[in-house]
């Protein structure tokens, strides 16, 4: 069943490691200049280039490492053991404080290491249950809760690739713009 852009109040960006899922969020973060909170991902990499692990940063700048080569944990994806009160601490935190205070809420990413937190799943669903929009990715390998938010009627889910990016870029400015939550939160009218 196709969903009709006007309900649309949550959009995803999925696609391969490496596309550009984050950076986009950042750009059109910074473009459209609002209110926004949350947190994003971001690769640890070693002097020679070698990825160690990826921290997690708060839009209001706190950060910790939410998974390492060096942490030792039950967690694991991949090589990389999870430290799931990182993810509580930092990025729950920062999903709380953007739905109490009806920002955009940036969520970077709905992915495996993530969901190893049953907070940062509880939290999800309460930031895309509120009246906030929501900017965030989301894994491109499906589990059962990946599974139900991308079937939601008000979410988008947008795949990006490498050569489509600036086809995206583009695209989500103009569906931000036109959306209900984002335009309330340029007029400054909230309810």
């Amino acid at each position: 069943m196709k969903k009709s852009n006007e309900k649309i109040k949550n959009i995803l960006i999925t696609g391969n490691p490496g596309v550009g899922k984050t950076t986009l969020i950042h750009r059109l973060i910074s473009k459209l200049n609002v209110p926004a909170g949350g947190f994003y991902t971001s690769e640890i990499r070693d002097e020679n280039g070698r990825r160690q692990g990826f921290k997690i940063i708060s839009l209001n700048g706190d950060e910790g490492v939410m998974a390492s080569v060096d942490i030792i944990s039950k967690n694991k994806v991949s090589k990389y053991g999870v430290d799931v009160e990182t993810i509580d601490r930092i990025g729950v935190n920062a999903i709380k404080e953007a739905i109490e205070n009806n920002k955009i809420i940036v969520i970077d990413e709905i992915g495996r290491m993530e969901l190893f937190s049953k907070r940062f799943q509880d939290i999800t669903i309460s930031a895309l249950n509120s009246p906030s929009l929501v900017l965030g990715t989301i894994s491109a390998k499906d589990n059962a809760f990946t599974e139900k938010i991308k079937e939601r009627q008000d979410t988008k889910i947008v795949t990006l690739t490498k050569q489509n990016f600036a086809e995206i870029e583009t695209y989500l400015e103009r569906l931000l713009l036109k959306s209900e939550p984002f335009s309330k939160k340029i007029d400054g009218s909230q309810e």
